[in-house]
């Protein structure tokens, strides 16, 4: 047991250190100036009223020249929708569209039928992003193989644990969608900042097969793009330039519930690779949690278990901690510890949920 722990832990160092090698931000794709396609935003929203203000300053500091941004009510039942139509009734390139059917995807399919643009370019409404993020989202679509392009997410800045460890947790997420992607085997993504063509969306008949689905906008139509276009279809954009902030989740039992809807989908993928990573990932959090009967074994298992997890910390500082500095965000080390310790159990707990699949959704019970 004191050796399995010991492997097991400079196992996870090396897994670690291995994955954050990929990490890097990119260099900026040189820029042709007759590259100007024309690009629709779309944003779904539903009961958004809080964040429609910042919404509407985002939107209209946008500097992109052919852009036409659609925002497709998904049955609100708050006031968000009046609010919308009373700040963009004098925005020609503003269009507000309800949707027929219930849920995100519906909403996203309205947008699309409903876009002028070549490039589909989305996120959400609770989201922050540069004044020329569209530019730089569209620049690897200068090469005609690409047919989707991601980027990174990264949770806003605020004071205390729970804001931490969800930039802790989102860290955690890139560090692996970028690994993914520099397989050429990507596994996820995130509707939060994410472009396609059009034509490409229309080809692989955009969420037909999944819109039972609560979530997976995003995973679904990424796996099937790669699957119809091939490996290089699918680009992963590393850059704070490129990065959107999503608001932070005000509670754990939020918090839980997002990840338990982002969780639940993956028995829908069809995938061996995607089953595996989702069981892998809960397995080694059971693994770390299970280290505490070393406790028990006296002196050297004592002595073990501080090892082991020094050792977890550090391997988690060491690769995230790289994430975190190119997003612009920085924890102590403090913070990174007690963020390492409750991690495992709240992957635990999220796992445990999602088998049922049964969540809490913007007043949408699934």
């Amino acid at each position: 047991m004191l050796s399995f722990y010991l492997i097991w832990s400079l196992s996870y160092f090396t897994l670690h250190w291995w994955m954050s090698r990929f990490w890097a931000p990119k260099s900026e794709i040189s820029a042709d100036q007759t590259f100007v396609p024309a690009v629709t935003l779309l944003i779904p929203f539903r009961n958004e009223a809080e964040n429609i203000p910042g919404l509407c300053l985002n939107l209209k500091k946008l500097t992109y020249p052919d852009l036409q941004i659609l925002l497709i009510d998904d049955h609100s039942e708050d006031n968000s929708l009046a609010l919308l139509q009373k700040t963009f009734k004098r925005d020609h390139y503003v269009r507000i569209l309800k949707s027929g059917n219930l849920g995100k995807k519906s909403a996203l399919e309205v947008g699309v039928k409903e876009a002028k643009g070549q490039i589909m370019l989305c996120t959400d409404a609770d989201c922050e992003f540069a004044e020329d993020w569209v530019e730089s989202m569209v620049l690897p679509f200068q090469d005609p193989k690409v047919q989707l392009v991601t980027g990174t997410v990264m949770v806003e800045e605020k004071p205390g644990f729970l804001a931490d460890f969800q930039a802790m947790d989102w860290a955690s997420i890139l560090v692996l969608t970028n690994y993914s992607f520099a397989q050429k085997k990507p596994l996820m993504c995130s509707a939060a900042n994410l472009a396609y063509r059009k034509e490409a969306f229309e080809e692989v008949n955009g969420y037909e097969g999944n819109r039972q689905v609560a979530s997976g906008d995003d995973e679904f139509l990424l796996k099937k793009i790669h699957a119809k276009y091939g490996k290089d279809a699918c680009h992963y954009l590393v850059s704070a330039d490129t990065s959107v902030k999503t608001k932070a989740e005000p509670t754990w039992d939020s918090l839980i519930s997002q990840r338990v809807r982002w969780a639940s989908k993956w028995r829908a993928h069809f995938s061996i690779s995607h089953a595996c990573s989702a069981i892998a990932a809960f397995l080694i959090q059971l693994v770390w949690i299970g280290s505490v009967y070393l406790v028990l074994l006296g002196a050297k298992g004592l002595l073990t278990f501080g090892v082991a997890w020094l050792i977890k910390i550090a391997a988690e500082k060491l690769s995230l901690g790289k994430v975190l500095k190119t997003m612009g965000r920085q924890l102590n080390t403090g913070a990174i510890l007690q963020i390492s310790v409750v991690h495992p159990f709240y992957v635990l707990r999220v796992g445990i949920a999602a088998l049922s699949g049964k969540f809490t959704w913007k007043g949408r019970e699934n």
